[in-house]
């Protein structure tokens, strides 16, 4: 399959035709967690053609091993189109999703050969002449799931990008779109939750999870933060706790007397959070409110929720996901809501970034930088 042929089927939503488009010169970057910009007083000028005629990208043509699969490659762009933009992507993380899609076995799969990476933060270099809501030098992130991130350039249509500030840290705005957003609507629509009630959550050392310890202590949400037994426990524990956990245990307390003691100091959750499934999530039903039997006799709920069904059932609904978004960016300004640690990779170093992330207890999320 020709190289033509591929960025035709990666960009077969864009419009392709001859227009005005107006472009800015960007200016150098300063550090990787402070803000990159372009010019606002921007120059116009007449193109039928893109400034950027070509990017390099991770490609995967087929399902497998994503370090035997994955390939990095140089593709072709087709003409930023009247409702399309041109962008350089800025970073993109790397995320167990990532993973799955590759490998073939997440719910949704695009169609191959496909561009790994779903999530991601970029800035725009060029935009149609029918662009209205977005500007050379807007950062912009993925409404959706399958947009392929990993790459140095993409023409996209504009209803698939939606902007963010650009005077959040690099590596906030990159890692905002999946984890933030799946603890944010997870505090939001299942409960009604008061400052001073308790939530219950496993995993708590994932994105979601640290999402949630933050996101809740902003709101005055009490944490029970359940982890799995590791070497560097105690540096984990304390980590936790810094980004405002208020009590962290490992899965075997969870059938320990020591929750007794844990309850006097505070209520019993009126949520609970499972990422793991089986016993675990068995042991977090059992310190709620009200006990197990209360699936029948108090209407206790068990509900699944994935934040890329929640955007594709709201993407007719611009004010939610907007004000979603802008909650979550006001709490990163104020320093409330911080990045997971991350690794900085560079996209020719995919191979070891791969074979990270897919390691047990990796403490830290790799984040491809162009």
């Amino acid at each position: 399959m020709k190289v033509s042929r591929i960025a035709s089927l990666l960009s077969k939503r864009t419009e392709v035709r001859r227009h005005t488009v107006c472009r800015t010169f960007t200016s150098g970057s300063t550090t990787r967690q402070q803000k990159l910009s372009s010019p606002r007083g921007s120059i116009c000028r007449y193109s039928t053609e893109s400034s950027i005629n070509g990017c390099t990208a991770l490609l995967y043509r087929n399902h497998g091993d994503p370090s035997q699969v994955v390939q990095l490659e140089s593709m072709e762009l087709p003409s930023v189109g009247a409702k399309s933009v041109l962008v350089k992507l800025l970073a993109a993380p790397i995320n167990p999703s990532d993973i799955n899609m590759i490998q073939g076995t997440y719910a949704i799969l695009p169609d191959l050969p496909a561009v790994g990476g779903n999530e991601g933060v970029a800035q725009i270099l060029e935009v149609g002449s029918q662009v209205k809501a977005l500007r050379p030098g807007d950062w912009v992130i993925p409404r959706d799931a399958g947009l392929g991130t990993w790459r140095t350039a993409a023409v996209l249509a504009e209803d698939d990008v939606i902007s963010l500030p650009n005077d959040i840290p690099l590596f906030s705005a990159a890692t905002l779109g999946v984890n933030p957003c799946t603890a944010f609507r997870m505090l939001s629509d299942f409960e009604e939750l008061k400052p001073g009630d308790t939530v219950i959550q496993n995993a708590a050392n994932s994105g979601v999870g640290q999402a949630v310890i933050q996101i809740a202590a902003a709101r005055g949400i009490q944490t029970i933060n359940v982890v799995r037994d590791r070497p560097d426990l105690t540096q984990l524990i304390d980590r936790l706790k810094a980004m405002g956990a208020s009590h962290v245990i490992k899965e075997e307390t969870l059938r320990r007397h020591e929750m007794k003691e844990l309850f006097k100091t505070c209520p019993r959750p009126k949520l609970a959070l499972n990422g793991v499934g089986g016993k675990s999530a068995t042991e977090l039903l059992r310190h709620l409110q009200y006990v197990f039997s209360a699936l029948i006799f108090k209407n206790v709920k068990v509900k699944g929720f994935w934040v890329t069904q929640w955007k594709r059932t709201h993407s007719q609904d611009e004010g939610a996901l907007r004000g979603m978004l802008d909650e979550l960016c006001s709490l990163i300004r104020q320093g409330k809501l911080t990045a997971p640690a991350c690794s900085e990779v560079g996209l020719q170093d995919f191979r070891k970034a791969l074979d990270t992330a897919m390691q047990p207890f990796t403490s830290a999320k790799q984040v491809l930088v162009v």
